[in-house]
């Protein structure tokens, strides 16, 4: 049979059996139906709508539905049928059961010379074309249609439920289909931050594929909004930030940068790529200051902040309030000393006013390149304070040592599990043959070592500070110098004056009936221990603060 085809049929053959080896994507961009940058956009959709192609990018409003109709024919090598532009006919729907029509995706729609024309979503299926020749008894031209048309039509085939006579009309096919371009109302990024601190959240999360988030107590909130797109994260990001924030980011993949409305306050903003589409989580700072006492840590805790010299380390894991803390102890730094402040942050999210003090906030990318640059140069501004935001590094970690070593007080943010951790985190950063000089420096240096954790209320009505205490006292040096520091969660078990162990302060959070068991449960480190001391008959270890006059 094929030796008797003509040059030219081969030719055509040949030539729908290589458009067949095309994706439909790759037709669309060797067409010019779209462009590379509309592909790409309607991937990302697709990707987390699970939708078809085509029907994403006619959502879009990329390519019309004759354009997509005519790709899929190219695609497939066969005819293809715009649902919209033709009446389905009650006669021929009568020739197949609902059941046949819905598993097969096809749906009769012109006979003629006992051949009957049959619209289908995949017309290569050859067994399907088989199986409805011998049901119908007669030949069958496929004809491919878009698959969203084909589910929009098979669903109001069902729906003639007591008039199944009814023929179908293409403009309610049209009307019907759920790829039909549509325009979504995205809320304006205002209204969005307004919701965050309206309903007093930590963070805002905008990622495609899901409706805008809050973060409240710890708990992932969704907004009864639209879901956003790839295109509507990544207009927000655009429009947050300065073509300089831009190009950083388009060449980093990362940003960090701060946002201010003056109707809401300032924001601290993270822009990062994910499944290749952007994303965004954005937390509220709340320009005042809190107190000590209003964060829920002990009076006693000023008298860290008023030493000296040496280092004060703030620990725990992302968005359980470490930078706030840091913000409370140069407040009182502040307030009561008449010293020289140099901070290098990322970004800044308290604005600190000059008091007794001067306070030189730097930012990281506006003020300095990084923290290491900012760190290098930082002895020639005169610091008696030095804050850095966060330490991440080798090289970080040996300044703010050099820096506690040489007469100045340094406090820092690390994300750090526990206080000892924290410890062996600072010395295994260095290469071994530095390990036992840092452990020397840190264990002479050190002031106090805080780590937190911020705890659901018991009433609901937010997050109630936990806390862990090491300070430096001789016992505490010579366990630190003596490669004994496995040794010091035992002594805080105890909670002397010099440990407070975070089990011991969640004990005692529950006992004042301001978090519940459940919730303290999650970020205890020791179960054994922290049940023991909550069904305690007795008076709780009450954590402590620093004491008046201690030098570590």
């Amino acid at each position: 049979m094929s030796a008797g085809r003509t040059g030219k049929e081969m030719d055509m053959t040949q030539e729908n059996k290589s458009r067949r080896t095309l994706r439909l994507g790759e037709l669309l961009l060797v067409h010019r139906f779209v462009t590379p940058e509309q592909l790409e956009n309607a991937r990302r959709q697709q990707g987390f709508e699970g939708h078809k192609l085509g029907s994403t990018l006619v959502e879009l409003g990329y390519l019309s539905v004759d354009e997509l109709v005519k790709a899929l024919a190219m695609q497939s090598g066969v005819e293809g049928l715009n649902l919209e532009r033709i009446d389905l006919q009650s006669a021929l729907l009568a020739l197949l059961p609902l059941e046949t029509m819905k598993k097969h995706q096809v749906i009769p729609v012109a006979a003629k010379d006992r051949k009957i024309a049959m619209a289908m979503a995949n017309p290569g299926d050859i067994q399907t074309l088989g199986e409805l020749q011998f049901i119908l008894g007669q030949s069958i031209r496929p004809l491919v249609v878009p698959s969203f048309q084909m589910s929009a039509a098979l669903g109001l085939i069902e729906n003639l439920g007591e008039r199944p006579g009814r023929t179908i009309p293409g403009a309610e096919i049209a009307r019907a289909c759920v790829a039909k371009p549509k325009e979504t109302v995205l809320p304006d990024v205002r209204d969005l931050f307004g919701k965050m601190v309206v309903n007093h959240a930590s963070d805002l999360l905008l990622v495609a594929g899901v409706a805008p988030s809050l973060k409240l107590n710890n708990e992932l909130v969704r907004l009864p909004l639209p879901v956003l797109t790839p295109q509507a994260v990544h207009d927000y990001a655009r429009g947050m930030m300065t073509d300089f924030q831009w190009d950083q980011f388009l060449q980093t993949q990362e940003a960090d940068f701060a946002y201010s409305l003056p109707e809401w306050g300032r924001f601290r903003v993270n822009a990062y790529r994910q499944r290749k589409t952007i994303s965004l989580a954005i937390r509220h700072i709340v320009e005042e200051i809190p107190s000590l006492a209003t964060l829920g840590l002990p009076q006693s805790f000023e008298n860290f902040a008023l030493r000296t010299q040496g280092l004060i380390l703030i620990t725990g894991p992302t968005g359980h309030g470490k930078t706030t803390t840091l913000a409370a102890l140069l407040d009182i730094i502040n307030a009561r000393q008449k010293k020289n402040i140099v901070t290098i942050e990322d970004p800044i999210e308290y604005l600190h006013t000059h008091k007794s003090s001067n306070v030189n906030q730097r930012e990281v990318g506006v003020d300095t390149e990084s923290f290491q640059e900012g760190l290098r140069r930082i002895f020639r501004e005169a610091p008696d304070v030095i804050v850095i935001g966060e330490m991440r590094d080798a090289e970080s970690f040996s300044i703010a040592l050099q820096a506690a070593d040489s007469g100045h007080l340094v406090i820092s943010c690390m994300h750090a599990n526990n206080a000892v951790m924290a410890v062996n985190r600072i010395i295994d950063v260095f290469p071994p043959e530095q390990q036992h000089q840092v452990r020397i420096q840190l264990a002479d240096n050190f002031v106090c070592i805080l780590n937190q954790r911020l705890v659901a209320s018991k009433d609901g009505k937010g997050r109630v500070l936990a806390f862990e205490k090491l300070e430096n006292t001789p016992r505490t040096k010579n366990l630190i110098k003596e490669r004994k520091e496995n040794q010091i969660r035992s002594l805080m078990q105890q909670s002397m004056d010099e440990f407070c162990s975070l089990d011991v302060s969640l004990a005692q959070l529950v006992r004042e009936q301001k978090v519940a068991v459940e919730a303290a449960m999650q970020y205890c480190q020791d179960p054994h221990f922290f049940n023991d001391l909550v069904q305690r008959g007795g008076a709780l270890p009450k954590p402590t603060g620093g004491r008046p006059g201690r030098e570590g």
